[in-house]
């Protein structure tokens, strides 16, 4: 047995042990190692492909908004309605959304219309507080999540292992490569946090230019949150919306793989309902997790 196996094994007894019945893991399409451990070795299942977009954030560029296009704060009551009401029907979506929005590192959850279109009804009396009533014909909905806080490298050059240093100087080269971004715009020494568009649900004809400027928003936001040097996000591939992001050439795409596996023998199999759908396109990302 190889090292991998054999850790694959020591996790999974260990999630034994908590009480756990599934495992889900995540890995890069082109990291073949990986997807032959766990496909041929550990019996996981592929159960989602999705595609990671990932930009650095120029300080000197501008993102100005059109003027027909606006986009307004939704309070959390509003966004959680929303939610509850549109993307219920993904083939994966978390049960505890206003646990989500509510969280101190969710920065908000936003709409982007036309405005000559106009946009919602939201009702501020009586029982329908905080409910949505109309939608127009193209809009698009989204949240941010602040991982600066909770998700950043930070590594120092005073590391009493001077190699990995040198090590990470090694690594940076390639990452930011990667990313399309200059080496010089980061050091080795600063932190590097990101921004992460979750919950992006859209509905129209005209979604290209809303989520233009949806990203525009991001990037623009981007600018005023400390640490914070890249604006990602993560969409199933089978995701409508996933052909409207913008087409910069300074976007890296990341193809990403999900897997899961059944941890109990002792599952009835409608309790593998799940695993028996087979590849799930169209899936809520949770930043928790991401």
């Amino acid at each position: 047995m190889g090292i991998g196996f054999q850790l694959m094994n020591s996790v999974e007894e260990w999630l034994l042990r908590k009480g756990a019945q599934y495992t889900f893991l995540a890995t890069e399409r082109n990291n073949t190692a990986s997807t032959n451990l766990f496909t041929s070795k550990c019996n996981y299942m592929n159960i989602s492909s999705l595609i990671i977009f990932v930009q650095p954030i120029c300080s000197s560029a501008k993102h100005l908004l059109p003027q027909n296009i606006k986009i307004e704060k939704l309070q959390v009551d509003q966004a959680i309605s929303l939610y509850e009401n549109k993307l219920r029907s993904k083939d994966i979506f978390p049960t505890d959304m206003d646990v989500i929005l509510k969280e101190k590192l969710s920065l908000g959850t936003w709409v982007c219309y036309f405005e000559e279109q106009g946009w919602i009804n939201l009702d501020s009396e009586g029982n329908n507080k905080g409910t949505i009533t109309t939608t127009q014909s193209s809009w698009v909905i989204f949240s941010i999540w602040n991982t600066c806080e909770a998700y950043k490298l930070h590594i120092r050059k005073s590391h009493p292992l001077r190699y990995f240093h040198a090590t990470l100087n090694h690594a940076r080269e390639k990452i930011f490569s990667w990313l399309k971004m200059p080496k010089s715009n980061v050091s080795v020494q600063s932190s590097l946090g990101f921004l992460f568009l979750y919950g992006i649900h859209g509905e129209g004809e005209q979604l290209g230019e809303l989520m233009k400027s949806v990203w525009n928003f991001a990037l623009g936001l981007g600018k005023n949150v400390k640490d914070s040097k890249l604006i990602i996000t993560e969409l199933g591939q089978c995701d409508p919306l996933i052909k409207h992001v913008p087409g910069n050439p300074s976007i890296s795409r990341i193809h990403d793989l999900w897997y899961a596996k059944s941890l109990s023998s002792h599952h009835p199999d409608d309790q593998d309902a799940l695993l028996m759908k087979g590849p799930l396109g169209n899936v809520f990302v949770d930043p928790r997790e991401f």
